[in-house]
């Protein structure tokens, strides 16, 4: 009966993180049809890590990575959040994984992490040194899919300790099924960004959960 409480409790706090997710950050039409193209180029990448892990990264990184905080950084609105009573301050304070601020040092550990390969093609002993420049683009993109994978530990296991296991292990199974949940939630957003609309009208009027069953979302005090 413990099991299927926990279990329970775990398919609830997943819901909530995923709808403080989709209430909270993605109100822009366009930022929803970033993601909707993210969706379907990290399933592109998860299909390709079993067949070729270097294509995978730069597919997540290049393609994935970009368009999804691209929505984030330069089209979501970052002004009071009247449908959800909430200061953009406020959000920021309160994401479970990755705020903006947070984004920041990873794209840029991402950006900077080849300049070190260059310098030594070893990459501190860890390659032979590539012979060309296809070679050397791979490496690149092992040392990419390494830090992907970090990004993902290490927010969870620092989750652990700043909230608690749970939470830490529900945010690890959010990050890597949201390709799944966006293509869900999110593929309608390009033909209505189409018609003109940029903001979602349905923000912090519905809640949704996993079999689509939709219900009035409480107004927050």
């Amino acid at each position: 009966m413990t099991g299927i409480k926990q279990m329970e409790s775990f398919r609830d706090a997943l819901r909530t993180q995923r709808w403080d997710d989709h209430r909270y950050y993605h109100h822009s039409r366009i930022n929803q049809s970033l993601h909707f193209v993210s969706a379907l180029s990290f399933l592109f990448a998860y299909v390709m890590i079993f067949k070729d892990p270097a294509v995978s990264a730069l597919a997540g990184w290049l393609i994935a990575m970009t368009t999804r905080q691209t929505g984030h950084f330069f089209f979501e609105p970052k002004d009071y959040d009247v449908a959800n009573n909430a200061t953009h301050e406020y959000k920021e304070e309160i994401k479970v994984g990755y705020n903006l601020r947070r984004k920041v040092v990873l794209m840029t550990i991402w950006a900077l992490s080849p300049l070190p390969l260059y310098f030594d093609p070893t990459f501190f002993g860890i390659f032979k040194p590539h012979a060309n420049n296809a070679e050397f683009v791979r490496h690149v993109a092992e040392i990419w899919l390494t830090i992907g994978i970090g990004g993902v530990a290490f927010r969870t296991v620092h989750l652990f300790f700043i909230k608690d296991v749970q939470t830490g292990l529900v945010w690890a199974t959010k990050i890597l099924t949201d390709p799944f949940h966006d293509i869900k939630l999110y593929h309608k957003a390009p033909l209505a960004l189409l018609r003109g609309e940029l903001i979602d009208p349905g923000i912090g009027l519905h809640h949704w959960d996993d079999d689509e069953e939709v219900e009035e979302a409480p107004r927050p005090t």
